[in-house]
């Protein structure tokens, strides 16, 4: 079978089978290296064997093809993208019968962002705890009246990644965002925000529109519209995961060559899927794309 259609072989059937389970529960990363091993030793069977060491590992042909690499998932992050959609649900959904049944059961008296694991909770629970932990890292609570949010713990300041404030609390006594609104005018209170944070939180604070009419609601920081999806989950997964191995522009061979490579014009180019193939196997063996 040719690179082309042992994509298509394994991105429709390989990684398609567990995405039901994955959806309910956490499939251990154990698990989903050993399915990724599986997948790698397929790709490079047959008439790849004599050039296993030269091309690119499987490690990084799940980059994302802007990047370079052909998009294969990392199916323990997309495990943990698609069970962050669980927990996005019973956040934003609690009047569901099934957002009914758990809050009553595991979280009675606050909201499923203040719970942890504990003794005795069901696997499926437990797994979509899992997923929770990815939904805070992209969660942002846009302002109503102020009084859900805190100012030091919550995010909610829109700038990219860090979304909590960098000024040191100190001995500030303010602790919901509330207190910053001049009851009066249902606007900031511009002195109070000035003196209490640093110049680059206090400026991005002030351009922040607010509504006293209506309660705080969380939202999806990685989309305009504030919507959850799947895709910008795993994204935001993939970031952290190279993030926390330390990659960069320097270190990644996809990223190498996504400098030479404009890879997001070359994947949209209306040529058979083997001869985009062709060229990303050019590009991996550094010989010049012409």
């Amino acid at each position: 079978m040719s690179k082309a259609g042992k994509e298509i072989l394994v991105k429709a059937v390989a990684q398609a089978i567990p995405t039901y389970a994955m959806s309910c529960f956490d499939l251990t990363k154990g698990l989903c290296d050993e399915l990724s091993t599986i997948i790698g030793r397929y790709w490079w069977s047959q008439q790849d064997k004599s050039e296993q060491d030269t091309l690119v590992k499987l490690g990084e042909i799940d980059e994302i093809k802007e990047d370079g690499g052909l998009g294969f998932r990392d199916l323990y992050l997309f495990n943990m993208a698609m069970l962050a959609r669980q927990a996005w649900r019973l956040l934003t959904s609690p009047d569901t019968l099934c957002g009914q049944v758990l809050k009553a059961k595991y979280f009675p008296n606050t909201t499923i962002l203040q719970c942890t694991a504990r003794e005795g909770i069901s696997y499926s629970w437990r797994s979509i705890l899992q997923g929770l932990q990815l939904l805070k890292q992209g969660l942002i609570w846009r302002i109503g009246n102020g009084n859900n949010t805190n100012i030091w713990a919550d995010p909610w300041i829109p700038r990219g990644c860090i979304r909590k404030p960098i000024t040191p609390r100190g001995s500030s006594l303010l602790t919901k965002v509330s207190e910053l609104i001049d009851p009066s005018t249902g606007d900031w209170d511009e002195q109070l925000v000035t003196d209490t944070f640093w110049p680059e939180d206090a400026s991005v604070i002030l351009t922040i529109p607010i509504d006293v009419d209506m309660v705080d609601w969380p939202v999806w920081h990685f989309d305009p519209m504030g919507k959850f999806s799947v895709k910008s989950a795993y994204k935001l997964a993939i970031q952290i995961r190279d993030q926390n191995l330390g990659r960069d522009a320097s270190s990644s061979t996809a990223a190498s060559s996504n400098a030479e490579c404009n890879w997001h014009k070359i994947w949209q180019l209306k040529f058979p899927n083997k001869v985009n193939m062709f060229i990303w196997r050019l590009a991996h063996n550094s010989l010049p794309v012409r």
